[in-house]
């Protein structure tokens, strides 16, 4: 998101053209939505040809498939300045698509002014272009009263692109659709009833299609998310609206299913606010699409707390507030969470439009997404990346999207081989079709193998697709994986007149099927991607409408043994005319499985802990290492074993600097600081915890925070608020103090408190990182924080902003770890 102070189409059809009069018709043909082919774009633009292969008709090795390039974020680097909440998608034409948030995204170049929800294109999802904007100010649908549009969410639906996004100046969500990924856009009004149903912001919308074809949407923005079906053209909400999420700043949700499982990411804290944004996104899972969802440490998502289940924050090497994201799926079926993140060292853009817009600098990132114990993580923990990483295999190893008009490398078998030929469409160029009536199939098979294995009872680990339509209602369109002869192959069918999805493992002749059911309104005359990936003999088969893990159906079975074994890849036809693009195996990817290691302190450093078993109050002494910043507090005393202190009404925040904070110096080097706290607040800005603080201006702070609940009838939300203050590096004329905050794990009335200090020598910078725990064992790590190195930090402790509560400090340990 951004701050600032019914009917369904149907694709035309080209004439059906032999490959003769096809490469004669379309010498000079382009593809409407480019000027040119995708050959033709990445041969004129020399970076996007390093690893494309689209358009590519070679069956061969192509260089993103098994030899993946690298990258290195933001990927949007030197093509525009800056490009929030962005959403991709793979279009029909075989290239990656990208949207996002309007903004001024050539500043660089001298423009002022925004554009409109603007779209890249990429070969390879690494190298982009710039490919226009969904409206102009001429075009922006006048209902909408010049509202920035916020949020853009892309889906593929009955043969064309949906559009969704926010209207923030309404309160509401728009959708537009069109033929090719880049439009030309038309209307279709607003998405939500009014009122909404939902208690809060009506932004940040995600469309979802659930197995069996039930389309949902979420939004909601400032503290809560909600879901409700959609009409079947997904153009309106229709159904029961349903909290699913509620927490401070909690906004975003996109959805995918994996397994049993729906996966509800979501970012929370500040979007927006240059260096001090503390964005983070965050995922529970839930076994409805309508909830109720849960963190890692089984916290419901409604909970009045702050979440664990952090995916992606600020690991303290130059990105900060990652966030606002949605999931693509490469060739291999490696994920990839598509986000945006600020650079810490030009973080805000130049004010724009005549000087009315101060926006923040967000360009897009992608990074690896690994799935580790059923749960999501970054590359497998260790957040946002810098420097060269592999790059998303977007090419295949046999296989082809049919672009640059040529059967070369593919050979027609089966029956009525002669039935195959090529054709053009308005979004996915050139494709194949295959007209017959007989029963038995047809086959068009790469001529190289995608499996190498030389084993007979299993092949290698591959992942295959295609895009398939059945005009025919007595038609198939099939995708074949280990391909031999007509006798034995595997396929995956769209079999109409069974209304299923059919794979058929075939061994001798012998056929060995397994079906399931595809909704009964499948839209079978339009585009669907079908997916095949086989892993140690077992085959996982999806069928979806854009490959964005939102299957309608999907089947999981074992091949039999002489099944599994080498083969080509291809497609398959039978009973009539049907359609094929995009076909193609690679090898399947590696997933990871282990998270990267976290360091936990280990050697307890005396010198600098406090037990606080004494009778005295620290820094009341001359001896005691402890010093008072406007203190002692009032009502501070030692009982039981420990440091109790009642909440003042005193704040350490910008210019409001009268709270007391007890402070202590800290070792030399690196270290970690952990107390045990008891604390339940009972009023909004109670907070106490502990503080890194050099001075009024410029500290770290980890507190247990009670906050209000925006539009939530008086509801306070528990949060672990991990904040910074300091001077805000890019401002003219300065601003000098700036605070911003992450929220950490869930909260509890008892619950352990670290924070761990970094000198980066090679930043010259703090580093400093927080973690939260509940029961003193399992730990939520919430991010970094930094500040320049300016002077030393003291170990501190907190309680304040309004009266009414008491904090319990059990012990104060400093590590070396």
């Amino acid at each position: 998101m951004n701050r600032i102070p019914g009917r369904r189409l149907r694709r035309l059809r080209s004439p059906l053209l032999g490959i003769t009069a096809l490469v004669c018709a379309l010498a000079a043909a382009v593809l409407p939505q480019t000027g040119m082919s995708p050959t033709a774009q990445a041969a004129a633009e020399p970076d996007a040809a390093v690893t494309s292969t689209a358009g590519t008709s070679a069956a061969g090795t192509s260089a993103a498939g098994t030899s993946a390039g690298t990258f290195t974020n933001p990927v949007t680097a030197g093509v525009v300045d800056t490009f929030p909440d962005p959403s991709m998608i793979r279009g029909k034409d075989g290239m990656w698509y990208a949207y996002g948030t309007q903004n001024p995204v050539f500043q660089s170049k001298g423009e002022d002014g925004e554009r409109i929800l603007p779209i890249l294109r990429s070969p390879d999802m690494v190298h982009w272009t710039y490919a226009g904007q969904a409206f102009t100010p001429q075009t922006q649908p006048a209902w909408e009263k010049g509202s920035r549009l916020w949020a853009p969410d892309i889906r593929y639906v009955d043969g064309h692109y949906v559009l969704y996004y926010a209207v923030p100046g309404l309160n509401t969500v728009a959708v537009a659709t069109g033929p090719t990924p880049t439009g030309p856009w038309t209307d279709g009004g607003q998405v939500l009833p009014s009122p909404s149903g939902c208690p809060t912001g009506n932004i940040d919308e995600a469309q979802f299609t659930d197995k069996g074809g039930t389309p949902y949407m979420y939004w909601g923005s400032y503290d809560t998310i909600c879901v409700a079906r959609m009409n079947a053209d997904r153009t309106r909400v229709v159904g029961a609206v349903t909290q699913v999420a509620r927490g401070r700043r909690m906004e975003g949700g996109y959805v995918v299913r994996r397994g049993d499982y729906y996966y509800l990411f979501y970012s929370d804290a500040n979007c927006c606010d240059g260096a001090y944004s503390g964005y983070q996104v965050k995922v529970g899972r839930s076994t409805s699409p309508t909830g109720p969802f849960t963190d890692p440490q089984g916290v419901g998502l409604m909970d009045l707390t702050s979440k664990g289940g952090i995916v992606v924050t600020a690991n303290g090497n130059g990105w900060i507030g990652p966030g606002h994201m949605s999931v693509a799926t490469d060739l291999s079926g490696q994920d990839w969470l598509v986000y945006h993140a600020i650079p810490s060292d030009d973080p805000d853009l130049k004010p724009a439009d005549n000087g009315t817009l101060e926006l923040t600098r967000r360009p897009m990132l992608i990074d690896r997404l690994d799935w580790i114990d059923g749960w999501p993580t970054v590359r497998a923990g260790a957040g946002p990346s810098q420097g060269r990483q592999t790059a998303p295999v977007t090419g295949w190893d046999a296989g082809s999207t049919f672009n640059d008009g040529s059967l070369s490398g593919w050979r027609p078998t089966g029956t009525e081989p002669g039935g195959w030929s090529l054709t053009t469409g308005p979004d996915a160029g050139r494709y194949v079709t295959h007209t017959g009536t007989d029963a038995a199939p047809a086959f068009l098979v790469s001529s190289a193998h995608a499996s190498t294995s030389t084993s007979t009872s299993t092949s290698a680990d591959l992942r295959a697709e295609a895009d398939l339509e059945v005009p025919s209602a007595s038609g198939a369109a099939g995708l074949t994986v280990d391909y031999r002869d007509a006798d034995d192959y595997v396929a995956a069918w769209l079999d109409r007149p069974a209304g299923a999805l059919v794979t058929d493992a075939v061994v001798n002749g012998v056929h060995h099927r397994e079906s399931s059911a595809l909704p009964a309104d499948f839209s079978w005359d339009t585009w669907q991607n079908v997916s095949v990936e086989v892993r140690g003999g077992v085959m996982t088969t999806e069928v979806s409408a854009d490959r964005l893990n939102d299957a309608v159906t999907d089947q999981t079975r074992r091949l039999p043994p002489a099944a599994a074994r080498p083969g080509a890849v291809g497609t398959a036809s039978r009973g009539g005319t049907t359609a094929s693009d995009n076909v193609g195996a690679v090898k399947l990817f590696t997933p990871v499985t282990s998270r990267v290691p976290t360091r936990r302190p280990e050697h307890l450093l005396p010198a600098y802990s406090d037990d606080f078993t004494g009778g005295t109050v620290p820094g009341t002494t001359p001896d005691s290492p402890w010093s008072w910043v406007r203190g002692p507090a009032a009502g501070v005393s030692m009982a039981d074993g420990a440091l109790s202190w009642p909440t003042q009404n005193g704040d350490l925040n910008l210019t409001t600097d009268n709270a007391s904070v007890l402070t202590r110096p800290a070792p030399p080097g690196d270290y970690t600081v952990e107390t045990e706290i008891h604390f339940a607040p009972t009023k909004a800005a109670q907070q106490a915890g502990l503080v890194l603080y050099q001075n009024d201006d410029r500290y770290f702070k980890l507190t247990h925070t009670a906050l209000p609940l925006n539009d939530g009838n008086g509801a306070q939300v528990d949060v672990t608020e991990f904040g910074k203050e300091g001077e805000r590096p890019t401002y003219t004329p300065p601003q000098p103090v700036a605070y911003g905050r992450m929220f950490g794990g869930p909260t509890a009335d008892t619950m352990w408190l670290r924070l761990t200090y970094h000198a980066d020598a090679a930043r010259d910078q703090n580093d400093v990182s927080a973690a939260t725990s509940t029961d003193g064992s399992h730990w939520v790590d919430t991010g970094v924080w930094t500040l320049p190195i300016t002077g030393p930090l003291r170990i501190g402790l907190v309680s304040m902003n309004t009266a009414g509560a008491v904090a319990r400090f059990d012990y104060v340990h400093v590590y070396r770890d």
